[in-house]
């Protein structure tokens, strides 16, 4: 949907809205906090006014969650091997993701949406490509991880209240719940502090040691999924 749509007037003079003014409001509200009611709020016209320029909700979600994306650049250092560039490429999602509120849930819903998701998507395959990867098992292999990645940053994102103001005391109960059980609290004095960067790590190597051998970049899909059990 293209063209301009006039606010409301201010000082005798109609002023016109498009999707670069949608855009910019959006980004301003950010993902977390997008609805159609206060993008419109901000630009003093009606939520039918944004309608014109966008298909709903989920139209307004993509508009902005794609000038979100489309700052996302994957740095692919050639001397990476393997597991290592698919380790960073996990950790640099985490890392941008974590930065921008909402995005975790907007790429966990529908992906690609846009031209920024299907610019990453090509990029994923090239590196991949660089490394031995047909297409189709490139798309595979790098859409696991992301999923994988993105998944366990929604997690943390969604636990960081809980180390930080009223949600903390809700924390304490739960440390205090495991501290009175005879079998959990042994187990918990034994267990080393792991920050969540470092966790996710651990969790990130360990599934894509797993993944790298069950899918290496000498089979198919065809193949990968048949030594998995899941195809004929």
């Amino acid at each position: 949907m293209t063209g301009t749509t006039p606010r409301r007037k201010t000082g005798g003079r109609q002023a016109q809205i498009g999707l670069a003014d949608i855009e910019r409001e959006g980004l301003r509200l950010g993902l977390a906090n997008l609805t159609v009611n206060g993008v419109a709020g901000a630009l003093g016209v009606t939520p039918t006014a944004l309608y014109r320029h966008v298909d709903g909700k989920l139209g307004l979600e993509t508009l902005v969650g794609e000038a979100v994306l489309a700052d996302l650049r994957i740095t692919d250092d050639p001397a990476d091997d393997l597991n290592s560039h698919l380790l960073s490429f996990a950790q640099q999602l985490r890392t941008f993701v974590l930065d921008r509120p909402g995005l975790a849930t907007y790429l966990q819903s529908l992906f690609p949406r846009g031209a920024a998701g299907l610019r990453l998507q090509r990029e994923a395959i090239a590196a991949l490509g660089r490394r031995g990867y047909d297409a189709p098992g490139a798309v595979m292999l790098s859409g696991t991880v992301a999923a994988l990645a993105i998944n366990l940053t929604a997690a943390e994102e969604r636990h960081r209240p809980y180390h930080d103001g009223p949600h903390q005391r809700e924390l304490e109960k739960v440390y205090a719940l495991l501290a009175a059980d005879e079998v959990l609290a042994p187990v918990q004095a034994e267990m080393p502090a792991i920050s969540s960067g470092d966790y996710f790590q651990m969790v990130m190597t360990a599934c894509i040691r797993g993944l790298t051998t069950a899918a290496p970049p000498d089979r198919t899909v065809t193949e990968i999924l048949t030594g998995l059990g899941l195809a004929d």
